[in-house]
């Protein structure tokens, strides 16, 4: 009899929970969606893990993700609950190397690094940049910077979530913009504090809060550019989403930076100006974690038997 994995749930309708919807998609024959018929409990939304029956956890083999710690906030409350859960936890795992070795400072755990699988079916290269500009309402003399992430906590929605860069993103927009007219795309929630500087300094944007897959896949493929600004992340997961939609992109080395991107693709705040886009680079990185590819390093991790 197959061993099977259930995967908890996010509830925000954002990556996560799209990406354990792919999992139930692609994984049938070794996955649950009912946690007591489960071998393999899989955490991959760690915030959620406390609406886990711990009769369960005791029970069973317990797999939890983490996709960044934020030291800065990562202390007292964060910490306990951390050491709280670490006790019911088997062994970890991890989106990049960055993750791991912060780990490493608060577990003696093992740890497992893998970048997420994407759909190469969604995340692709298009015909007719031309096109899709028009179709968007974009001229086609502009150069076109996209974020698709949330900036703003969730507390105030005013207040900039500094850990994901909105300030460094604006610092970056406007210098570009002192020497190219810019047009800028934004998608994802939260967008509240870069919307408010694009308008106080008068730059052109468009914001399409929650697009769809086929959307943002458009999105990607009318950018110039896709920047990353973040001091502290977890993925993210559109870096992997720019390599298999062959858009050109620049990050802070944060997230699965290193795993996907060229190194003179990834920058400081003093250097910005002078690194470049590889997006062949980025792409042969990225099509080594499409599906069904990118499940297998998974299904070992879990101690699973499935042939995609």
């Amino acid at each position: 009899m197959l061993k099977k994995v259930y995967l908890n749930k996010a509830n925000e309708n954002w990556i996560l929970d799209r990406l354990r919807s792919e999992w139930y998609l692609y994984n049938k024959p070794v996955s649950t969606k009912f946690i007591k018929f489960s071998d393999v409990i899989w955490i991959c939304s760690p915030w959620t893990w406390t609406k886990i029956p711990k009769k369960y956890l005791e029970t069973k083999t317990a797999i939890c993700s983490i996709y960044h710690i934020d030291e800065t906030k990562f202390k007292d409350k964060d910490l306990q609950e951390f050491n709280e859960r670490d006790k019911f936890i088997d062994f970890y795992h991890v989106i990049s190397e960055n993750t791991k070795n912060q780990l490493l400072k608060y577990t003696d755990k093992k740890i497992i690094s893998i970048p997420f699988w994407a759909d190469s079916g969604i995340w692709k290269e298009l015909d007719g940049k031309k096109k899709i500009r028009e179709e968007l309402g974009i001229t086609q003399d502009v150069f076109v910077i996209g974020s698709f992430q949330r900036d703003t906590e969730g507390s105030d929605l005013k207040s900039p979530k500094l850990s994901k860069g909105p300030d460094r993103f604006i610092k970056i927009v406007k210098e570009i913009s002192s020497k190219k007219e810019v047009f800028v795309l934004l998608s994802g929630k939260r967008r509240s504090y870069v919307i408010s500087e694009l308008e106080k300094h008068k730059l052109n944007y468009k914001y399409f809060e929650m697009a769809d897959n086929n959307l943002l896949n458009k999105l990607y493929n009318c950018l110039d550019l896709y920047v990353v600004a973040s001091r502290v992340e977890g993925g993210p997961q559109a870096i992997i989403e720019c390599g298999l939609s062959r858009t050109p992109i620049i990050s802070t080395d944060v997230g699965v930076a290193k795993e996907i991107l060229s190194p003179q693709s990834i920058f400081t705040m003093e250097n910005f100006l002078d690194v470049k886009p590889d997006v062949e680079y980025a792409y042969k990185k990225a099509i080594k974690y499409k599906i069904p590819e990118g499940f297998k390093n998974y299904l070992e991790m879990l101690g699973l038997d499935h042939e995609n």
